[in-house]
């Protein structure tokens, strides 16, 4: 009683503890033996008694309802350790092992009973299909047809013999043929006919025998007619039929025939028509022998299957505990590896070794984390040092480069891709020499001696335009050894401009101070001699007067270029004011159509007047020394080229709102929104390719005859209205210059930071003032 108790407890804590997907499956299992079992007792039990077709099916049913619930339990379990198998997860491959051999264990015994099985079954329905069982049928068949056979024999030869007869009795008939009946009476007893009748074609009965009752013969056919017409004997009936008819024609006779029926037994007739039956039968179940075998070989399977399932569900299950404590482990061993250390393995479940192993596990964690966190806090102050260098590297304008031991690039801050125009964020890894070839040679010299500090002045091109690098390159040494290299640089372009043009521009003050002076004097003088001492002058009056006429002239060249000195040293703050940017082209290029009138000039200029916020004066004098830089390139290059057919031409359009070409005509930048963009094209020589940029300084000039100062002041001019100037060539031919304006109030805000931009204005200003 006691045992029955504990049992009872043990039940009751398995059914409370355990989830009901392992209670589903447990009872399942059980109910897939259970049932299995029964299928195959009532398949194979007492073989005299006939198996009830309808308890197989509902036992067919309720396996296959078995097999696809213990099918659907063993999917999700075998898609589960897929997915563990594929994800890697730990245990995957314990259980992937222990499945196999669970199921090679209960597939083996299955495929042996199902081979068994299935030859049973063949073995069993050949038996019924024996070749001596299928002679018997045969054979019976053959005689019922041979007995048929016989009496169509018998019944063609009667009729032959009386046909013979009533040919013979033919004259004696003469044209009353109803004589022919006692002939016929006589010989239907004599053979033993049913009847006995002499038609013509169409049917109609004209002599019959004594028992013959019929008025018109009826279902034969035209066939049988035309095959008696010939003088064949024509034999009607088969299985079917109680009867046996012959039709002959009568050869004595016209449109005459000889109709003989025989009765034959119903019983034989019925008896051959059931031994057909069954013979046909007998057939399409022989054909349909291997179906038969087919479905016993499936219902074998059926259970085959069933406890297939059931033994895979359980190994499975056995597996998954066995490998649960491992797949503990190894997933924490995992999870450690990617870096979690606050992972722990249970060491409740687990067995003694396994206990140990687990408590092991845990401590060496433990000292994981503890160092972990050490080398985390010592590392979080490192990052933070180097965030706040990286920090330092990019709040200042110069740019700085780190390079590694080999001078590779690996610590560019935001203002070294600025200055040079690229983003270095993509060139980390390259060396600097590929990276910016230009400080290929500063770096080589910094190599062979890393105890000093090395600077020089590099030039690089950077959007098509060259500027002028201050670059400095220290090695970074740790313990003696070079670990590195800094390289810092910053754009010393405007600086030197700006040091040259204020250096230019007090030359020119002190030229045009001291060559002023003595100019008035000259050129008085000059003109006194002309007036007073011409009419005297008779022995040579003309070279007289050629020469006064050069001195005059002479003069007047160097008031010119003092002019020009002047207005570069002492350029005046500007005066701003809304102007009609349109009229100012118009009467800059009317200006100089005076001056060059064999020049074809060509303007485009928008419908609407444009308006600028500018100098006017200062504008002016910048489209007047372009158009006559124009004028004068394409007057030299006809000259030079001899083209007396040509002729010059200038262009000049105004645009507003358009992306517009980068100073130095290469490259493309959006312009903002009220841009505007004055541009002159020429079909003169062109501008030179390389150091185009030097055009604007003071005193470069290509022409013999030019001062240099041209394009420096429009530079000048330009830069005071915080625009820039653009030199490029035509693509055909020719200079194109642009004169490229900013937005009304960027104009407004260079007037109210005082009109002056720029190191080159503030050294002429002191310059100036220390004059």
């Amino acid at each position: 009683m006691s045992g029955f108790a504990s049992l009872n407890d043990t039940v009751r804590a398995w059914s409370e503890n355990a989830s009901l997907q392992r209670k589903l499956a447990y009872m399942l299992v059980i109910a897939a033996v259970v049932s299995g079992g029964m299928t195959v007792a009532t398949l194979t039990g007492n073989s005299t008694t006939a198996v009830d077709v309808k308890t197989v099916l509902n036992l067919i049913y309720v396996d296959g309802a078995i097999l696809l619930l213990l099918a659907l339990l063993v999917a999700k379990k075998l898609v589960t350790v897929w997915q563990e198998r594929r994800s890697g997860q730990a245990g995957a491959g314990l259980h992937v092992r222990l499945m196999m051999m669970f199921g090679l264990v209960a597939i083996t015994p299955a495929i042996l009973v199902a081979v068994f099985s299935a030859l049973f079954i063949q073995y069993g329905v050949e038996a019924w299909f024996q070749d001596k069982i299928g002679t018997a049928v045969n054979q019976s068949v053959v005689v019922g047809k041979a007995y048929l056979l016989e009496h169509r024999k018998n019944i063609s030869a009667d009729a032959f013999a009386l046909a013979g007869d009533l040919n013979i009795n033919a004259p004696r008939v003469g044209g009353d043929i109803q004589r022919l009946n006692p002939i016929l009476s006589h010989h239907a007893v004599l053979r033993s006919l049913s009847e006995a009748l002499v038609i013509n074609r169409s049917g109609r009965v004209m002599a019959r025998s004594e028992l013959s009752l019929s008025v018109k013969a009826r279902h034969i056919s035209k066939e049988a007619f035309e095959k008696a017409s010939r003088g064949e004997i024509t034999v009607l009936g088969g299985v079917k039929d109680e009867r046996i008819r012959a039709i002959v024609r009568l050869r004595s006779f016209v449109d005459a025939y000889l109709l003989v029926e025989r009765f034959v037994d119903p019983k034989v007739i019925r008896q051959i028509e059931q031994i057909e039956t069954a013979r046909k039968r007998y057939k399409a179940v022989q054909k349909e022998m291997g179906g038969i075998q087919i479905k016993f070989v499936m219902i074998f399977v059926i259970v085959a299957v069933l406890l297939l399932l059931a033994a895979i569900w359980i190994g499975l299950t056995v597996a998954t505990q066995l490998a649960k404590p491992i797949s503990s482990l190894i997933a924490a061993s995992k999870s450690i590896s990617e870096g979690d250390l606050s992972v722990r393995v249970d060491t409740t479940e687990s067995s003694d070794e396994l206990s140990a192993l687990s408590r092991a596990f845990n401590s060496m964690t433990e000292q994981l984390k503890n160092t972990q966190e050490g080398l985390m806090d010592a590392n979080r102050q490192i990052d933070e040092r180097r965030r706040f260098t990286e920090t330092v590297l990019t709040g200042v304008s110069a740019g700085v480069i780190g390079l590694d031991a080999k001078g590779n690039v690996y610590l560019p801050n935001r203002s070294a891709s600025e200055l040079l125009a690229t983003d270095l964020d993509k060139l980390i890894g390259q060396t600097l020499g590929d990276a910016i070839p230009e400080m290929a040679s500063l770096l080589s010299k910094a190599m062979e001696r890393p105890g000093q500090s090395h600077q020089a002045e590099v030039k690089v091109n950077r959007d098509g335009q060259y500027h002028t690098l201050m670059v400095s390159i220290a090695a970074e040494r740790l313990e003696g050894k070079v670990i590195g290299y800094v390289v810092t640089f910053d754009d010393v372009t405007e600086l030197l401009s700006a040091q040259r043009k204020a250096a230019w521009s007090d030359v020119a003050r002190r030229i045009a101070h001291e060559i002023k002076n003595p100019l008035t004097p000259i050129q008085l003088s000059a003109e006194r001699l002309k007036k007073k001492y011409l009419d005297e002058i008779k022995s040579d009056p003309e070279t007289f007067l050629s020469c006064t006429d050069t001195i005059i002239r002479q003069v007047e060249d160097l008031h010119r270029m003092v002019d020009e000195f002047s207005s570069f040293a002492r350029m005046p703050q500007l005066s701003l004011s809304d102007e009609n940017l349109s009229e100012i082209c118009r009467q800059a290029i009317s200006l100089e159509h005076n001056r060059h009138p064999d020049i074809d000039y060509d303007v485009n200029l928008p419908d609407q007047d444009i308006r600028l916020y500018c100098d006017h004066r200062q504008v002016s004098r910048a489209l007047t020394n372009l158009l006559k830089n124009a004028a004068e390139a394409v007057t030299g290059h006809l000259e030079n080229t001899k083209k007396t057919t040509s002729k010059g031409r200038i262009h000049l359009s105004i645009t507003t709102g358009i992306k517009n070409e980068k100073e130095g005509g290469r490259g493309m930048a959006t312009m903002d929104e009220g841009t505007i963009s004055i541009l002159i094209k020429d079909n003169g020589s062109g501008l030179p390719g390389e150091n185009r940029e030097d055009l604007t300084e003071p005193y470069v000039t290509t022409r013999t005859k030019g001062t240099g100062l041209g394009l420096a002041i429009v530079k000048k001019i330009m830069e005071d209205h915080n625009g820039h100037l653009s030199l490029d060539n035509n693509p055909g031919g020719g200079a194109s210059v642009s004169l490229i304006f900013p937005p009304m109030e960027k104009i407004a805000d260079k007037k109210e930071n005082g009109g002056e931009v720029g190191a080159m204005k503030v050294a002429s200003s002191l310059l100036a003032q220390e004059s």
